[in-house]
């Protein structure tokens, strides 16, 4: 009986560890038939193995969350030439889905809806076709749908009205028909909704106008008809309408004003004349326009007084009808307009218990921060209600806009990578040039409060010495943060050292010394006190962070990024700093950082831009203390530089790289300095 009990003992056992083994590959296999589907010419996963870890870092594309479950697939601009397979809707724990910018044709499939956790679905600027699954109504998690430049068909499904998260719905470019649902009006935090280049037809739902978090509504290139609700005017230029040649509005630049016939909906009128209540039931104009005469042909009497009085009578009779009509169909439009008026359900804001639970359980404060495309995406979860960081609201910038910058993080665009992020160059919508950090979320801190007060300490700081912050964008299904800085188009400081001789990169003395006191008037602005910020130490200057605008104007960058970045990702960058002769001898010792310590830097920089080297030697810096300028100063300047001036500078640069802390000057005395003439005075 024991043999018995112990073989039946190992048996479940045994069947106990298959089954682990066999769930704990559902998400490999899934993966696997999502590579044979999006990928069917091979060229493009070959990273993908049916022998390989989806969480090892060595799947393409593929990030998991901590407990070893694919949370994110980035494939955006790939050459994918598939179809999206519903083998996807296995991997329950996905966030982020990005198929953007490829050669995907086939249907989008209904099992999407099974990804209950899933936030961001961006398939826009493919080959899809059919129509949209109405089960994309119950992906309660979902705040960004991109399925614009597609071949989709049929209408907008009305279950759409339930995603209460969703932000962003862009459907533009597409062979949509039908009329708007109205149930769109209930997206209570819908920001931007593009339904252009489509054949919608129909009124605008006076619901949707009044949908409260609504910015962007763009119908243009549509056959829209109607009067267009007046509250849409507080959009202004965010309402985008051209090309709707029936509609009319008050108040509106550029769209005629309505007239009588306007209120009458010519969708509701069926070829029997009849008036219908039901909205979804759709006859177009053209069948009663285009509704075939018995008759055969006309005879063409000569009796032309006859003609004439029966012309007045039918004219007269279709007037009186007409008027009634008119009066009938007023009074139903508006008793039916108050029998479809509904509230629009208010919903819970929040994630349910168990995704909270995950989000928490993240080891980086952006895994549990709301990614919407840019917007709220720091809402923190107080009873039900999302509480966001209102300072941070003109600042936030949509991935889709990023993404358009920099072309889809083109390698094109990459200008740097370091050991935390890549810098990529991008071109805004309206022109100006920006430069895009993009930060893993394993590199930011991992206390949420931390995170948050650091974001908005860089969008405080304002001098023309510093790189500007424009805004950022933090995507929780990326795992990535973006921060979108001003673009230095004369690039870094150090472009401009170890120059050879002749070259046309050469910078003129009066510029060296123009550029010493912007960094100087910098600095000190980041360690004065101010009411909106306080002192603040860099850590890290050097010449690589000096960089340089169209007239040469230094700007320091990355001033405050520490304050966004894990403590180990701060350490390991002080190496960097250690290596080129930055870093002051005391943090050996003390560990930490002072003002004391940016000015440290700051005298070696002086000393880079005197010598036009990047490392400095032993003999210079003797030569330097010596006044022996033939021994130290730029040979590219030919001797075309003030003696006096070179020696000032060289003596500022000395007593601010002096080896204890205490005996290097502060940086108002470094500019009551500069500014003093050769004089003396």
């Amino acid at each position: 009986m024991g043999f018995f009990s112990s073989y039946s003992l190992v048996a479940v056992l045994f069947a106990l560890a298959t089954l682990q083994h066999i769930c704990g590959n559902t998400e490999l296999r899934a993966l696997m038939e999502l590579k044979s589907a999006l990928d069917p010419t091979k060229k493009s996963l070959n990273s993908w193995t049916s022998d390989g870890d989806p969480c090892s870092g060595t799947f393409e594309g593929v990030a998991c969350n901590e407990h070893q479950k694919v949370a994110n697939i980035s494939l955006q601009g790939k050459g994918l030439s598939g179809s999206l397979s519903p083998a996807v809707a296995e991997l329950k724990c996905l966030s982020g889905l990005y198929l953007h910018y490829n050669s995907l044709s086939g249907v989008i499939p209904k099992e999407l809806a099974n990804l209950t956790e899933l936030s961001d679905l961006y398939l826009n600027v493919n080959n899809l076709s059919g129509s949209i699954p109405p089960e994309v109504g119950g992906m309660a998690s979902l705040q960004v749908l991109e399925l614009c430049c597609n071949q989709l068909t049929g209408r907008i499904p009305k279950e759409m009205g339930s995603l209460k998260r969703l932000n962003v719905l862009a459907l533009q470019y597409n062979r949509l028909t039908d009329q708007i649902p109205a149930s769109l009006g209930n997206l209570g935090l819908m920001r931007r909704l593009d339904l252009g280049f489509n054949s919608l037809f129909g009124p605008i739902p006076p619901g949707l106008a009044n949908a409260p978090q609504l910015q962007e509504l763009d119908v243009r290139n549509n056959s829209l008809s109607g009067m267009v609700p007046s509250a849409l005017q507080r959009l202004k230029g965010g309402f985008q309408f051209e090309n709707n040649k029936d509609l009319c509005g008050v108040g509106f630049q550029k769209l005629r004003a309505c007239t009588p016939f306007d209120n009458i909906n010519i969708n509701q009128v069926v070829p029997q004349g009849q008036i219908t209540s039901n909205t979804t039931d759709y006859t177009p104009a053209s069948a009663v326009i285009d509704a075939p005469c018995n008759q055969s042909s006309c005879s063409s009497s000569s009796k032309f007084p006859q003609v004439a009085i029966a012309a007045g009578v039918i004219t007269a009779t279709v007037i009186l009808a007409g008027g009634g009509f008119l009066i009938t169909l007023f009074f139903r439009r508006k008793k039916q307009k108050i029998g479809n008026t509904s509230e629009s359900s208010v919903g819970q804001l929040c994630s349910s218990d168990l995704a909270t639970k995950f989000h928490r359980g993240g080891a980086s404060s952006l895994v549990s921060l709301e990614y919407s495309s840019g917007w709220d995406p720091f809402g923190v979860c107080r009873n039900g209600i999302e509480v966001f960081a209102d300072s941070l609201n003109n600042f936030r910038f949509n991935l889709e806009e990023i993404e358009s910058a920099t072309r889809c993080f083109s390698e094109v665009n990459l200008l740097g990578k370091s050991s935390f992020s890549s810098v990529y160059k991008g071109i805004l919508r309206d022109g100006s040039l920006v430069a895009v950090r993009s930060i893993n979320i394993t590199n930011c801190k991992s206390e949420e409060d931390e995170f948050v007060k650091g974001l908005n300490l860089l969008t405080s700081l304002r001098h023309e010495n510093l790189v500007r912050l424009r805004g950022f964008c933090c995507s929780r299904g990326r795992g990535e943060c973006f921060l979108i800085y001003d673009f230095a188009p004369k690039e870094d400081l150090s472009k401009y050292l170890d120059i050879e001789d002749g070259s046309n990169h050469v910078l003129d003395w009066s510029t060296r010394a123009s550029i010493i006191n912007g960094i100087a008037n910098g600095i000190k602005y980041l360690h004065s006190r101010e009411a909106n910020k306080p002192a603040i130490v860099h850590r890290r200057i050097s010449a690589e962070k000096v960089l340089l605008d169209q007239q040469f104007t230094p700007m320091i960058a990355d001033s405050g990024l520490p304050k966004l970045l894990a403590d180990d990702i701060v350490f390991s960058a002080l190496k960097i700093s250690a290596a080129m002769g930055y870093l002051v001898p005391e943090y050996v010792t003390t560990g930490h950082f002072t003002e004391k310590s940016d000015i440290y830097a700051f005298g070696v920089i002086i000393l880079q831009i005197l010598s036009g080297k990047q490392m400095l030697t032993n003999p210079m810096l003797v030569a330097a203390s010596s006044c022996r300028y033939e021994d130290f100063i730029d040979t590219n300047l030919k001797g075309n530089f003030s003696e006096s001036e070179v020696a000032k500078l060289a003596k500022i640069a000395l007593a601010c790289t002096q080896e204890l802390p205490e005996h290097r000057p502060s940086m108002e005395a470094v500019i009551q300095e500069l500014n003093k003439s050769d004089d003396g005075s």
